[in-house]
C-alpha cells in the first residue's frame, strides 16, 4: 500500500449540482417546464403560441416568369389574312387580331402552307422551316442589319 492509495473516509465527495450559469441547483433555468429541459430549442419565429407574423402573411401560389413569351402566328393564318405583296408587321397583326399585344414578341411557325408572296418585317421572329416556306413561295424576310464598329488602335 502506498500513500497515494489512501482515502479519507471522513471527507464526503461534493455533490455537483446544475452546471454552468449561476450557482445553484437549476443552472439559472428555473424549475421544471419545457424550457428547463435539455435539448430544448425554439424556432426563431415562435411568438408564444399565437400565430406568427409569417403565418399571417399572404401566400401567393405559382410563379410568374419575367421572360415574355412570344405570341405564335401560323403560316396558315397569314395566308388567310394577308394579300400578295403585303408587308407583315406587328401593327397589322394586332389590327387583324392575330396577336393580343404590341409589346410581346411575335414568332411565325410553319403550320400550314403559304402561296402568297409576303414581306416579313424585321421585328418578327420566324422558325427555320417557316423561313424556307416563305422564301419558296416568293416572299422576303427583312433582317436587321448589325453595324460593326471598328476599334481604333
Amino acid at each position: 500500500m502506498q500513500v497515494n492509495d489512501l482515502k479519507n473516509k471522513d471527507k464526503k465527495e461534493r455533490r455537483r449540482v446544475g452546471r454552468g450559469g449561476k450557482k445553484g441547483t437549476y443552472s439559472g433555468k428555473g424549475m421544471k417546464g419545457q424550457k428547463s429541459r435539455s435539448g430544448y430549442s425554439q424556432r426563431a419565429t415562435f411568438e408564444g403560441g399565437k400565430s406568427s407574423l409569417i403565418a399571417h402573411t399572404k401566400k401567393k401560389k405559382g410563379f410568374k416568369s419575367l421572360n415574355i413569351k412570344a405570341e405564335i402566328v401560323d403560316l396558315e393564318k397569314l395566308e388567310r389574312n394577308f394579300t400578295d405583296g403585303e408587308e407583315v408587321t406587328k401593327e397589322l397583326l394586332k389590327e387583324k387580331k392575330l396577336i393580343k399585344s404590341l409589346k410581346s414578341k411575335v414568332k411565325i411557325l410553319s403550320d400550314g402552307e403559304i402561296k402568297r408572296k409576303l414581306i416579313i418585317n424585321e421585328d418578327i421572329l420566324t422558325s427555320e422551316t417557316a423561313k424556307d416556306k416563305i422564301k419558296k413561295a416568293g416572299g422576303k424576310l427583312i433582317e436587321k442589319k448589325i453595324e460593326k464598329t471598328e476599334k481604333k488602335k
